[in-house]
C-alpha cells in the first residue's frame, strides 16, 4: 500500500468523483465508501511452515437515492469507466426499488467536523520471515509446557486497512489502521484424555502485543488445567464467567439494544427504556473515540460525529444503539452508531463497548460459592433475542468451598437474559482484549445441566 494518507486522499479523490457522476446523472443524494487493505498470515505446525498467504482488497460500495427509493452497487475496479457504468447500474437499480419512508441520509447537522486522532495506525511493516518466527516462538513456548503433547498450530498476522467515506452533503472522511496478531493452540495428554485450549492476542501497535513467547506459555499451561476433567450432577448453582467469555454476555447485551431490533419490536429489552436492566453498580460505556482500541473509528458509517455513551448507568439502559434509518423508525436522532459495509444499507453497531470494573478481586468474588461453576469456554449460541432465554454448553472449572477446585466439561447452563443481568456482579479484572470487553462476571441461580 501507499503510504497511509497518500492512500486515503486518493480513495476521496475517488469517491468525490463518483458521487459528482451520480448526481449528474439523477441522483438526488448519494454516499460512497472505499474500504482498501492487504494483509499477510503465515501458520506453522512442529516448527514447519505450512502456509503463507497474502490478499489485497479494493472494495468500493455506492448508494444512490431517487426520492424514498435507494440502491445499493458495488466494485472491486475503481477505474473512470467502471465508475460510469457503477452509476447507470445504481440508478436503474433505485428507480425498480420499492419506496422506504426511512431510508435517507444523515442530517447535515449531524455531520462530524473535526476527527480525533486515535492512533490506530502502525508505520511498523512485518515480512514473512518475521512472522514465521513469531508463530515459531509461541509454539515452542507451548510445546515447552510438560505434559503439551501435540500441537494444532501457531500463527502470525499483519495488516493495514484504509477506509474512507464522501457524502453528497459535503463530508468526506477517511482513517486507517493496522493489525498484528499472534495465535497458538495445543493439546496436552494423550488418547480419550485429550484437552486442547489456546491463547491469542491482536492489537493496532506491535509495541502493545503480548510476546509470543507468554502467549505460547499462556496457552499450554491453560491446556494442562483441563485434563481430566469430570461431569458434574444438574442443579441450579452460582456460576462465574471468565474473562475470556465474559465479553460474550455484553454482546448479547448491545444485540438487544441495537436500534434496528427495537424498531422491529424483536428484543427482549424493547420496554426498558429508563428503567433498571442490571444492579445498580453497573455502569456500561461504549467509546469510539478509545485511543488505539480496536473497534476505535473517527466517525461513524453515515459521517456522523460520534462521541462516548453512557449506555448503562447505575445499572438502568439510558439510549439504543442508533444510526439514522432506525432513529427515524423510533422517532429519535441517531447517536453516531452506524456501520457500514460496500454492498448494503448502513447498520448499527457498539464500538469500543465495555463494563466498568467491579469492586471486588476475582478471588473475592468466589470465596464465598459453596458449589458452582468457572467458565473458561463456551459451546454453541442458543440464544433468543425474542424472549431473552439463554442456553449454551460450557467448560471450564467447578467451585467447591470459594476456590477452583476441578476442571469439568460437557456442562449446559441456561437462564433468561433479562434475570441474568439483574443478577450480575463484575470482578476487578477488566482487560481490553476485543471490541466488546467485561470483567470476570458472576451470575447467580443459573441452572446446569449435567450428567
Amino acid at each position: 500500500m501507499p503510504d497511509q494518507t497518500t492512500n486515503e486522499q486518493n480513495s476521496l479523490n475517488i469517491l468525490e468523483d463518483l458521487i459528482r457522476i451520480a448526481r449528474r446523472k439523477g441522483a438526488e443524494e448519494a454516499d460512497a465508501v472505499r474500504v482498501q487493505g492487504t494483509s499477510t498470515g503465515v501458520s506453522i505446525r512442529h516448527g514447519k511452515t505450512e502456509e503463507i498467504e497474502r490478499s489485497e482488497a479494493h472494495d468500493l460500495g455506492l448508494r444512490v437515492l431517487i426520492g424514498k427509493q435507494q440502491a445499493f452497487v458495488s466494485s472491486n475496479d475503481a477505474k473512470p469507466e467502471v465508475l460510469d457504468e457503477l452509476v447507470e447500474r445504481a440508478l436503474a437499480m433505485a428507480r425498480n426499488m420499492p419506496e422506504d419512508k426511512y431510508c435517507g441520509l444523515a442530517d447535515p447537522d449531524r455531520l462530524a467536523r473535526d476527527l480525533p486522532a486515535l492512533d490506530l495506525f502502525d508505520t511498523t511493516v512485518l515480512d514473512a520471515e518475521t512472522m514465521i518466527e513469531q508463530a515459531r516462538d509461541a509454539e515452542a513456548a507451548a510445546l515447552a509446557i510438560d505434559g503439551i503433547t501435540n500441537s494444532e498450530g501457531g500463527s502470525s498476522s499483519f495488516g493495514q486497512t484504509s477506509i474512507a467515506l464522501a457524502t453528497s452533503q459535503g463530508f468526506t472522511g477517511a482513517y486507517s489502521a493496522s493489525s498484528f496478531s499472534v495465535s497458538v493452540s495445543v493439546v496436552a495428554g494423550e488418547g480419550q484424555g485429550m484437552e486442547r485450549d489456546y491463547d491469542y492476542d491482536s492489537r493496532h501497535h506491535m509495541s502493545d502485543l503480548r510476546s509470543p513467547t507468554d502467549i505460547g506459555r499462556s496457552a499450554g499451561e491453560r491446556a494442562i488445567k483441563l485434563l481430566h476433567p469430570r461431569k458434574m450432577p444438574s442443579g441450579q448453582f452460582p456460576v462465574v464467567f471468565s474473562d475470556r467469555v465474559s465479553a460474550s454476555i455484553l454482546g448479547h447485551f448491545s444485540g438487544a439494544i441495537s436500534g434496528a431490533a427495537i424498531a422491529r419490536g424483536t428484543s427482549f429489552l424493547k420496554d426498558h427504556m429508563n428503567k433498571p436492566v442490571f444492579s445498580e453498580n453497573i455502569h456500561i460505556i461504549d467509546d469510539p473515540h478509545r485511543q488505539r482500541g480496536l473497534a476505535s473509528k473517527p466517525f461513524d458509517g453515515e459521517g456522523v460525529a460520534n462521541a462516548r455513551l453512557d449506555v448503562v448507568e447505575g445499572g438502568v439502559l439510558q439510549c439504543w444503539i442508533l444510526n439514522s434509518s432506525s432513529a427515524k423508525q423510533l422517532g429519535l436522532e441517531t447517536n453516531g452508531r452506524a456501520s457500514r459495509g460496500t454492498a448494503s444499507p448502513p447498520g448499527s453497531s457498539t464500538t469500543n463497548l465495555y463494563m466498568q470494573n467491579g469492586n471486588v478481586p476475582l478471588l473475592d468474588l468466589i470465596k464465598d460459592i459453596k458449589s458452582g461453576l468457572f467458565i473458561t469456554s463456551l459451546i454453541g449460541f442458543g440464544v433468543n433475542g425474542i424472549t431473552g432465554d439463554y442456553s449454551r454448553g460450557a467448560s471450564g472449572f467447578w467451585i467447591e468451598n470459594g476456590e477452583i477446585a476441578f476442571p469439568v466439561s460437557e456442562l449446559t447452563i441456561a437462564g433468561n437474559l433479562k434475570e441474568m443481568f439483574l443478577n450480575l456482579t463484575p470482578a476487578n479484572d477488566l482487560t481490553f482484549r476485543h471490541g466488546t470487553n467485561a470483567p470476570s462476571l458472576r451470575i447467580d441461580g443459573m441452572m446446569v445441566a449435567g450428567t
